[in-house]
């Protein structure tokens, strides 16, 4: 092994800076999984007549019904409605929580090497 190298490491920066590296990582991940956390998504459905809110723990929040959309002779449309607000809800935070700990990452999956 070359003299302040560690192992083959690009860079030869030693197990310190490899250390530190390491815990700067971790510290942004734990940001990261807070901000995610705190995350909101909205979605609609039915041109509007759905309305939910979703946090970044798979939380629902809230749903808002438009009272024309209530029709107590087709409560499967009223229900396939919500399903489709609260899916599109949670594919949102979903997205911005995968782009959120990207940044982080790098692409990459910690500790798998890619």
């Amino acid at each position: 092994m070359a003299k302040g190298g560690f192992g083959g490491f690009p860079g030869g920066g030693g197990m310190g800076q490899l250390m530190a590296q390491a815990q700067k990582m971790q510290r942004d991940m734990e940001k990261a999984q807070e901000e995610v956390r705190a995350m909101e998504a909205e979605a609609t459905a039915g041109g509007g007549a759905v309305t939910v809110r979703v946090n970044g723990e798979h939380r629902l929040l809230s749903v808002a019904i438009e009272p024309g959309v209530v029709d107590p002779s087709d409560v499967e449309m009223l229900q396939d409605l919500v399903t489709v607000a609260v899916n599109e809800a949670m594919r949102k935070v979903d997205e911005a929580a995968a782009e959120r700990m990207a940044r982080v990452t790098g692409g990459r999956v910690p500790g798998l090497g890619f």
